[in-house]
């Protein structure tokens, strides 16, 4: 069985930072036969892939490029993502997910975890 497990969400003031952590189980993030990522969703709004892991490849989306760091800490089978220089239009709520790379569309799911940034 597969599972993916956010932590590390909370509140904070612009400005500020945050570090997200997934665990997962059932895949090794060091197998670069999974594509692994980071997606955000906003109320009424579909989820936005923000950082991924594609073959091996780090890939950012514009509205978080440059604040955002993606990194992997595979002895502990984690997936990470560094957030600095928060905004309030970064409140959301955040997923992890992970799919074999051949496969279309992602299919492992975290629980997702609250950032809330406030002005």
């Amino acid at each position: 069985q597969v599972k993916l497990v956010e932590s590390g969400g909370g509140s904070v003031q612009a400005g500020g930072s945050l570090r997200l952590s997934c665990d997962l189980f059932g895949i090794r993030v060091s197998d670069s036969n999974y594509c692994v990522g980071w997606f955000r969703q906003y109320p009424r709004a579909d989820r936005e892939r923000i950082a991924a892991i594609i073959r091996g490849q780090t890939t950012y989306a514009d509205s978080v490029k440059g604040r955002f760091t993606l990194s992997t800490d595979n002895a502990k089978n984690t997936l990470n993502l560094e957030m600095n220089n928060l905004k309030p239009d970064d409140t959301a709520m955040y997923f992890c997910a992970a799919k074999p790379c051949r496969v279309a569309a992602y299919n492992y799911w975290g629980q997702g975890t609250q950032v809330t940034v406030s002005s």
